[in-house]
């Protein structure tokens, strides 16, 4: 499942942003931050496997695989998700009996395997990634609505467990002809779910609510609160209304979730609504580059141009330019970032494992959304990067 939970083991930092950090990832996602985290020049240290000669007393050399514990001065990184590792090369920069100092090794990262990363400088971007991986709070985006008559879990699944923020627990009357104690005692209770939904959840980090129940209950609740907060002009269930998805459930309890999150067709569009955000943003870039230009730009030197003024509402940056092993080029992405939040401007970061990642990419990389036009800015001189805007905006066709 996609959700990361880095186990950090120790982590210091100094005042000048040097220092190290000792991890464990758990998962493929936890590589894929780590691959994001390495750069050129770091320091890695990890055990490793290396084949030692070894010469006995009658003189004969034999040869064995012998764990040793290696810091290297990285100079490649490469991560094969299909393997789950990341290959990471450089040379030996700390004396061993087994190793040369200034030799060169390639050390294997993988999950369940302990390793330390020092860097000369932790900027914001890399301490962002570390605690944006480590942190489940921060990653905790989908939660569970899980029902069955007269009872509901609600619930934050996070990367390591899942919380029962909320349970909701009301009487119901059996259906009797005749009677009308069992619609009300419904009301009631969907009322009070829908009531806990608005109190429990944060919305600006929940990216996916699963309402999950046997039978029809999941689809009447949906309509039900729909409808409510509608008539009761309920902002935050109205504005969010795209992140709620409704599945089968055999109960409402807990442990009905481990079944809904081992269905491969739930876990696909939980993929998707977990990107969703950015797909929004990039398809709406798109529309205003075509239809009001003045309020669209892209490349870094007009990005960096509209900071400049101001003027960035959103800025759409690719996590590959923070990749980079050249360390100016890396620094100027991370200033412009910084300096966006500064202007009090949106800072979305695209990930190149999904779609819209590689439609930015081909786009510079960096491109923003601004808060008003900017006609003058086309009359600067042409981008560094040499880019035909034209044909690549009308073949250019939304993704769903």
């Amino acid at each position: 499942f996609f959700f990361s939970s880095m186990k950090l083991v120790r982590k210091s930092i100094e005042e000048d942003q040097s220092g190290f950090a000792t991890v464990i990832a758990e998962n493929t996602e936890d590589l894929w931050h780590t691959y994001n985290l390495i750069r050129q020049g770091d320091q890695v240290t990890a055990g490793t496997w290396r084949r030692v000669q070894k010469e006995s007393t009658t003189g004969s050399v034999d040869s064995e695989r012998k764990k040793i514990t290696l810091t290297i001065e990285v100079i490649t990184v490469e991560y094969d998700p299909g393997a789950g590792s990341i290959r990471v090369g450089g040379t030996n920069i700390k004396e061993n009996p087994y190793v040369k100092m200034g030799s060169y090794h390639t050390i294997e990262l993988a999950a369940q395997r302990k390793f330390s990363l020092a860097k000369h400088e932790w900027d914001c971007m890399a301490i962002e990634r570390l605690e944006t991986a480590c942190d489940p709070s921060k990653t905790a985006d989908l939660a569970a609505v899980l029902m069955q008559e007269g009872l509901a879990n609600l619930c934050l699944v996070t990367p390591t467990t899942t919380l029962v923020l909320s349970k909701i627990q009301v009487t119901i009357p059996r259906k009797r002809k005749g009677a009308s104690g069992h619609d009300k005692g419904i009301t009631k209770f969907y009322d009070a779910v829908l009531d806990a939904i608005t109190r429990t959840f944060n919305f600006e980090i929940v990216k996916c609510i699963l309402i999950a129940s046997p039978g029809f209950l999941k689809d009447e609740f949906h309509s039900y609160m729909v409808q409510e907060a509608t008539r009761r002009d309920i902002k935050i269930i109205l504005d969010n209304r795209a992140k709620f998805m409704k599945c089968s459930s055999h109960s409402g309890h807990k442990r009905a979730l481990r079944e809904i999150l081992t269905n491969p067709e739930i876990t696909k569009k939980l993929e998707n609504v977990k990107a969703a955000g950015e797909v929004n943003t990039l398809n709406r870039f798109y529309t205003i580059l075509r239809e009001d230009s003045g309020r669209a730009v892209y490349s870094y030197k007009h990005t960096v141009l509209a900071n400049e003024m101001q003027a960035i509402e959103t800025l759409l940056i690719s996590e590959d330019l923070f990749r980079s092993f050249d360390i100016a080029e890396r620094k100027k992405y991370v200033k412009l970032v910084e300096e966006v939040r500064e202007n009090g401007g949106d800072v979305q970061v695209f990930s190149s494992l999904h779609v819209s990642g590689e439609q930015l990419n081909q786009l510079t990389g960096v491109a923003a959304i601004l808060r008003f036009p900017l006609p003058e800015i086309d009359d600067l001189e042409e981008s560094d990067e040499e880019f035909d805007d034209e044909e690549y905006v009308e073949e250019y066709i939304p993704i769903p």
